[in-house]
Parts: structure tokens; sequence; C-alpha cells
């Protein structure tokens, strides 16, 4: 059976991590010029790191370099044993070219060891679910390929919504082109974007007000999603608890006491770009937008 590693940027919680054996590849990032990794929730202050952005402080991500991803995968391949990584999406970051040029070199090294990716085209809580099921069918006994296969299958049948303060955070880390950023510059209006199915990020709708932009991603949940109660509803927000709270009562109201639903914060790789303010929810899908 293969090791399966997951990295942070997909941001399934600690404890679901750990209860699943996944192996974490942890994503950097800059706060005060002082480079930090994230631990999936474990030990962050996150209300002090958007407090810090809030105030002007600027926070940056990092790809990681090849050799970062050998240390990751070596030590395991030494012991004769498989990789298989889920990750997030390819279109995202510049990190995939390093990771592999770090997969070639190991093939190289290990040729009788497999090391095999497959890409959820998503990031954050739109991929969490999706991870999350294919840890289990691994944990199952199921092969590299039937994972990588059921991956590939539904990754667009989970999507994710989230409603930002404003666009400059996406706009200066290169996430969004000046053009789709001007939605953000409308007085009180609230753009709310999605990871389409090639895994970018679209902004679909914008919103007048907060609240206005809560119930249309509610909407999106009543007209989109799909056996929902199979699966966990997540919510995330970058210290927006109050919203977060608000679109948990509402989910409840629609689905009842029994729906499954996750409250995180949006970890700090993710908040550099999105910034504080944002809130999200992500839910199993008919099918992601194109």
């Amino acid at each position: 059976m293969s090791i399966m590693f997951c990295d942070t940027n997909l941001e399934l919680w600690h404890d679901k991590v750990k209860s699943l054996n996944l192996k974490v590849i942890s994503m950097p990032y800059l706060i005060d010029e002082e480079e930090k990794h994230f631990d999936l929730g474990k030990s962050i202050n996150f209300k002090s790191f958007y407090n810090k952005i809030k105030k002007g402080a600027i926070a940056q991500t990092q790809a990681l370099n090849p050799q970062n991803y050998i240390d990751y995968f070596e030590p395991y391949l030494k012991q004769g044993q498989d990789i298989l990584y889920v990750h997030f999406s390819h279109k995202l970051s510049a990190t995939f070219d390093f990771m592999n040029k770090a997969i070639t070199e190991l093939k190289q090294k290990y040729p009788s060891q497999s090391i095999k990716t497959v890409d959820t085209l998503s990031i954050s809580i739109g991929a969490a679910g999706l991870l999350y099921e294919a840890a289990k069918l691994h944990n199952n006994g199921a092969t590299d390929d039937e994972v990588i296969k059921y991956v590939e299958n539904n990754r667009n049948k989970f999507t994710a919504y989230f409603v930002v303060d404003n666009l400059h955070h996406l706009k200066r880390g290169g996430r969004l082109t000046s053009t789709k950023a001007i939605l953000g510059t409308m007085m009180n209006v609230k753009p709310i974007l999605t990871l389409n199915t090639a895994g970018a990020i679209k902004p679909v709708d914008k919103a007048k007000g907060k609240i206005k932009a809560m119930l249309a991603l509610i909407k999106r949940l009543k007209e989109e999603g799909e056996d929902v109660l199979d699966y966990p509803i997540i919510i995330a927000h970058a210290n927006a608890e109050d919203e977060a709270k608000f679109l948990q009562k509402k989910c409840i109201e629609y689905l009842g006491e029994n729906a499954k639903i996750w409250m995180q914060s949006v970890g700090p790789t993710i908040g550099s770009h999105c910034g504080p303010g944002t809130f999200a929810i992500s839910f199993r899908t008919k099918k992601r937008c194109d």
C-alpha cells in the first residue's frame, strides 16, 4: 500500500488528516518577513494573522523548491514504499514545475518505486471534501489508480463559493486580472467567486452587501447541491465569524440538524491571497461551473 500525501492548501483540518493517516506537505507563507508553515489549524492564531494584514502587514506565499519535495518523498521511497500525492490546482501556483523536477529525479534514483500525483483542480475547502473521500478509499484498500480515477471523476462534483471583502489581495497576488478585479471597486458590492472546471478562480456573481452575498451562497447550495446530506458542507472564514455562523444557521434551516457541517478558518496561505473578511461555503454539487 502506498503512502498518501496531501498539502496544506487543500485545508482538510489537522484532526481529520491525522485520523486518515495522511502525510502533509506544508506550504510556506511570509508574514512580517518571517517564513512560517501552515499546520492545518493545529496551533496558528488566525485572529492575529488577519489583524496583522488588516493593519497593513504584507502576507505572501512561496513555492516549494525541488529539494523540498525530495525531502518529503525520499524517506518513504528509501523504505521501498510508493507515493500517491493528491494536490491543489496546478493553475494557482508555480510550485508544480519544481515538484515535477523533483519527481523526475526521484524516479531515476528509485526506479522500482511508484510516484503518482493527481490534481484536484481546486484549493482550500473546495478540495477538502474531495480529499476526505479519496483518503477514505485509500485507507479501505483502493489502489492508487482507483483513488486517482475517483479524484478525476469527482473533482467537478465538489464546489466552493467564496466572497472576499475586496479583490485587492487576489489582484496583488496575480490570481485575478485587473479587469476582473474591477468588480471589487464597486461601492459595497461583494464579488462572489468560485473555482471553475479548469481549476482557475472565476467571478460568477456579485451582491449588494454581506447579507445578500451570504444569501446568494445559500441559494447556490439549494440550486446546485447534490446529495448534500451525504457529504460534509464546509464553511470557512477569515476573521468573519459572524458571517460563517449566519451561513451555518441557514444551512441547518434548509437541511435540518442532521446536516454534516464543518466550520473552520481560512488558512494563511489561502488567506494571504483572499484577505480578511472572506467567507466561503463548499458542498457536493451537480457540476462545478465552467
